[in-house]
């Protein structure tokens, strides 16, 4: 398992901000509700291991859809967070002779605080800080393994979040959704459980026999250090609001004598659009 220890850890001082923030949460107002939706294609390169198909790492292309919503109220420190993302790669081992196809399915739901904003040279900064709930269903699958071809993907977890978001007035517009918006997104799985088979044990026995075997696994920092974050830029252009960025995800787990990772890089094109719900009073 290769070390990302350091990426990890950095991340993970900044998403422990909720507890600064836990004394800052204000109730929900009373104001006009508030959607901003991106919908973002993903291209990049992966790398994945698993030592239950195969000891080679395989790598190859990630393609990669992600729907990204933020809700929230006007006057309120509260934004729900909601994240849909799906990719299939296409992986080759090093001596090319062997092929993997991995495909996977994320949900996150989050409760998330402002916790500060700032003005910076006339433009505003924005610090945010909670928590998400991740649910992650996916495979691997292996042509060239005939007893063991296919590895199934599925675990639950908690992970603390932060974002900071610079805002940067748009001089040709008065209207405050086609402004200029840098964000910075990161999670980084504190606890959860997977789903594994143990080392040497075969689906037909979990399935089949009913051999349970600690198939059901609990993971925290020491055993599954992950690291997700997104890196995104909105620029309005004539009557649109487009996205541009990069998404970096650092998946590790040893668990059941088995090891696994999957490293990706990507690059984001996208559109933004936000939704102004206004609440009708009688």
């Amino acid at each position: 398992m290769k070390p990302h220890l350091n990426s990890i850890l950095v991340a993970g001082l900044m998403v422990l901000s909720p507890l600064y923030c836990a004394g800052q949460t204000g109730t929900m107002g009373d104001g006009d509700r508030i959607i901003t939706n991106s919908r973002m294609i993903g291209w990049g390169a992966t790398k994945v291991l698993d030592t239950y198909l195969s000891p080679e790492e395989y790598t190859g292309p990630d393609l990669r859809y992600i729907s990204h919503t933020l809700r929230w109220r006007e006057g309120s420190r509260l934004i729900n967070a909601l994240i849909h993302q799906g990719n299939i790669a296409y992986i080759d081992n090093r001596s090319g002779d062997g092929r993997e196809i991995a495909g996977n399915y994320n949900f996150q739901y989050g409760l998330h605080v402002v916790c500060g904003t700032w003005t910076v040279g006339g433009n505003e900064l924005q610090l945010e800080a909670g928590g998400n709930a991740e649910l992650n269903l996916g495979f691997i699958y292996n042509t060239r393994n005939s007893n063991n071809p296919a590895q199934a993907r599925a675990y639950l977890n908690v992970l603390p979040t932060a974002a900071l978001t610079y805002t940067f007035r748009n001089p040709f517009c008065e209207s405050h959704y086609r402004d200029f918006r840098l964000r910075y997104e990161v999670g980084v799985p504190v606890a959860g459980l997977m789903f594994s088979p143990n080392y040497g044990q075969s689906y037909y026995e979990i399935f089949s026999k009913d051999n349970y075997d600690h198939n059901i696994v609990p993971t925290y920092v020491g055993n599954a250090p992950s690291l997700r974050h997104f890196l995104t830029l909105d620029f309005p252009l004539f009557r649109a609001t487009f996205r541009v960025g990069y998404q970096g995800e650092y998946l590790q787990a040893r668990v059941n004598n088995l090891k696994q990772h999957a490293y990706t890089h990507a690059l984001l094109l996208g559109v933004t659009k936000t939704f102004k719900l206004i609440r009708v009073r009688k």
